[in-house]
């Protein structure tokens, strides 16, 4: 925290949600949108850990619970995402199987454990440098784009084993819970206050020393 830096908040400016106008909190509602001004997202800690809970009960059964269902040749088979990664491997194609593990296991297990780092820093209840803080935030964005990637991975594998009477594919419980994880995970994200990091950042510097967060003049 350099010295002498002023915040928006310490002058009761408030960055609307909706367009990103800012304005001075008291007046209530954004002059451009009329959307409610708040400085920072009302119990957006307690609102993210609840979404990334939700996420996390989800996160088992997803994998667990066939994902699709099946029938060739009165054959019926049920698949979830971990057979179905196996089954790709196996059968060489390795570029699918890399991916359905990236995005189906891996970058579910990293958003949820990242999100809830963030809320316990936020919280206080760890104490990270800047700089971590920084990367971890641009990581928990970053993998935010690539939550739909296996979604579009297995739309493209049913498209081309939908083979009529011979090859019938359906959706399976483990895909309800599946996608309930990904939505889950990007509301977490979004109701997410990143500037309450710097919050307790700011806190930190102060008590460390008092007149470094003093805003200038």
């Amino acid at each position: 925290m350099n010295e002498g830096l002023s915040r928006a908040v310490d002058r009761g400016l408030a960055a609307c949600h909706t367009c990103g106008l800012v304005s001075p909190v008291d007046i209530g509602k954004c002059p451009r949108c009329r959307s409610r001004l708040h400085l920072r997202k009302p119990d957006s800690i307690q609102r993210t850990v609840a979404l990334m809970v939700a996420a996390a009960v989800l996160y088992i059964p997803s994998h667990l619970l066939p994902i699709m269902t099946v029938v060739q040749f009165g054959d019926v088979s049920h698949n979830t995402i971990i057979i179905g990664m196996k089954t790709f491997w196996k059968e060489g194609a390795y570029p699918i199987a890399i991916v359905i593990f990236t995005a189906s296991i891996l970058i579910p297990f990293l958003k949820i454990a990242s999100l809830i780092w963030l809320c316990a820093a936020a919280a206080g209840r760890v104490r990270p440098s800047p700089s971590m803080l920084g990367k971890l935030y641009w990581f928990t964005e970053l993998l935010g784009r690539w939550s739909m990637v296996d979604i579009f991975v297995v739309g493209i594998v049913v498209s081309l084993m939908q083979l009529g009477n011979y090859m019938t594919i359906t959706p399976g419980p483990g895909a309800l819970a599946f996608a309930g994880v990904v939505v889950l995970t990007m509301f977490a994200a979004m109701s997410f206050e990143p500037r309450l990091l710097w919050d307790r950042l700011a806190e930190r510097t102060a008590a460390a020393d008092p007149t470094s967060t003093q805003p200038k003049p």
